[in-house]
């Protein structure tokens, strides 16, 4: 038959993935060539010529917004077309809503829809089939995700990582000895001790988040190339969703559950935690590296109304500029505060006075610190037995997350009740973990931190003042929460842990009790029992202690 006597006709063709459209290093795959040939084939079986062709690659049935697809419409609309040529039905949809919708837009053009290797026709009985093979596509497509869902899940909760591996990693592809795929996991070379390296900077409290990101691009750090887009310097919301991300200390999370991954952590747990804790310090306090910046910002408050005191410059006649410290609540006007600006110098000196003012003796010293070296002892005395009921417990705990997930890919409980269950076992075991590590190095770290926060507190004014003004920025965030400035020009610190209790003139009182309980109850005293002075800020308190090397009291 001549070719101007054949009906026009269309050919859609499609595949759901890129690797379906990339396989075998060809540029369409294997899928499309069988599809383009079976199109071809019922063209010639019902006396038609394909006249354009239309190819999505890549592109999942689930959704009808294809670009291929919508432009097969659209020409069909404006062009004479008998038929639109498809190699089978999901090709076009794998859901009655998009099918119906489709399906009537090609009526509409006055084109029908013919399957390469189904009987679809607009008979009746064609009708019908259509109908049925539509339904039977979306059901697979619905079965198939829940499918892929319990996989991953199943994977996740082993220590499997289900999705693409992050900055740092990479994923892998190896064959057993049976000849099966195994994907997994593994460092990469390149990238892992850079990523590291940014954990352990950040943790230190020296960098900002765009410092940071400088500094890694500074060192190299890129993403890994694709074989359309080239590596390339990783954003600063990249470095920040990596400072974010558990997955470096050894964690999975999949649908809002997290597990214990089977991976190589990058970032020791306490080093993560430490980098969560400088996050939400820097975003709670403004602590950001500007033009206008100053050790003090954001850590400084206004007494009156309670805002944050910012940066401003002020310019004298003669041209000089002169840093100030001024509520943002007035300054903004959200506030009614009438607190007039504060120079930075005033409050340098504020501040640097407080510290002077913070003389714990070394008697006060060695009381506490003998006070809480029993309290290790004591706890040190009853680990084994704790941690005998801490590894019980954690059995039970990993025993009843297995039995959860099970619950869940039954389908006995949703995926949010599953979150929920979840989320509370591995809070529980996070604690655990958490008190057994104590266990595991006796205290030792614990007594290390303590009497190297006595040993800053007996001396920490002239450390102060010999500091640089990055190292007095980290002082104050390590010593105080906020410090209120008061229209009298006083100061009213928060203290942060555990230099509250350190610092703590009752604390300090107890202490000396204790200890001279303990040693009237070692020793009988033989001479009245002296005292020292305890002088904190503007306290003075007067301490009991049997000790007969201290100085009376006045």
């Amino acid at each position: 038959m001549p070719a101007r006597d054949l009906a026009q006709a269309v050919s859609y063709l499609r595949v759901s993935t890129k690797e379906q459209a990339e396989k075998g290093g060809q540029d369409e795959g294997y899928s499309i060539p069988a599809q383009r040939a079976a199109n071809q084939h019922k063209a010639e079986q019902i006396g038609a010529i394909i006249i354009e062709e239309f190819v999505d690659a890549g592109e999942s049935a689930k959704k009808a917004d294809r670009p291929a697809l919508q432009d097969m419409i659209r020409y069909v609309k404006a062009h004479r077309v008998k038929y639109c040529i498809v190699h089978k039905v999901d090709r076009l949809a794998r859901n009655r809503a998009d099918d119906v919708a489709i399906h009537y837009a090609l009526q509409e053009a006055g084109v029908t829809l013919v399957s390469a290797t189904e009987n679809i026709d607009e008979t009746p009985s064609g009708m019908l089939l259509h109908g049925i093979m539509s339904t039977i596509a979306e059901f697979y497509s619905r079965n198939l995700a829940t499918e892929v869902v319990k996989g991953m899940t199943q994977k996740a909760m082993t220590g499997g990582t289900p999705t693409k591996a992050p900055v740092g990693y990479l994923n892998t592809l190896q064959r057993d000895e049976l000849g099966r795929e195994v994907r997994g996991i593994a460092v990469d070379p390149d990238r892992a001790h850079l990523v590291t390296w940014a954990f352990q900077a950040y943790a230190s409290g020296n960098y900002s988040l765009s410092a940071l990101h400088k500094e890694l691009t500074g060192k190299g750090l890129t993403t890994l190339p694709t074989p359309k887009r080239p590596s390339r310097p990783v954003a600063l919301s990249t470095v920040h969703r990596m400072l974010c991300n558990p997955y470096y200390k050894g964690d999975v999370v999949y649908k809002g559950v997290r597990y214990d991954g089977d991976h190589p952590r990058l970032v020791e747990p306490e080093v993560w935690l430490t980098v969560q804790g400088v996050l939400r310090a820097h975003n709670q306090s403004g602590d950001r590296t500007q033009t206008h910046d100053h050790y003090l910002k954001g850590t400084v408050f206004c007494g009156q109304c309670e805002s944050r005191l910012m940066i401003n410059h002020a310019r004298s006649n003669s041209g000089t500029i002169y840093p100030y410290f001024v509520c943002t609540g007035r300054h903004q006007k959200t506030t009614d505060c009438t607190q007039r600006a504060l120079h930075t110098t005033d409050v340098e000196a504020l501040i640097e006075d407080y510290y002077q003012g913070i003389r714990i003796p070394p008697e006060t010293v060695a009381v506490l610190r003998e006070t809480l070296n029993v309290e290790l002892d004591r706890l040190t005395a009853s680990a084994s037995e704790e941690a005998a009921d801490l590894t019980a417990r954690r059995v039970k705990n990993l025993a009843d997350q297995e039995r959860i997930l099970d619950a869940h890919l039954a389908d006995a409980i949703t995926l949010d009740q599953l979150k929920a269950r979840q989320g509370k076992l591995r809070a529980e075991l996070d604690t655990i973990d958490a008190r057994l590590a104590e266990h595991h190095n006796d205290y030792a770290e614990a007594r290390t931190h303590i009497g190297d926060c006595l040993d800053l507190a007996a001396d920490i004014a002239s450390i102060y003042a010999g500091c640089d003004d990055q190292t007095r920025r980290l002082c104050n965030q390590a010593f105080f929460v906020k410090i209120y400035i008061d229209e009298d020009r006083t100061i009213r610190p928060v203290l942060a842990e555990p230099w509250d209790i350190i610092l703590d003139t009752d604390k300090a009182r107890d202490a000396h009790t204790w200890s001279a309980a303990r040693t009237a109850a070692t020793q009988k005293p033989e001479a009245p029992t002296p005292s020292i002075w305890l002088h904190v800020g503007t306290s003075d308190i007067k301490c009991p202690r049997q000790d007969s090397n201290l100085r009376p009291a006045d």
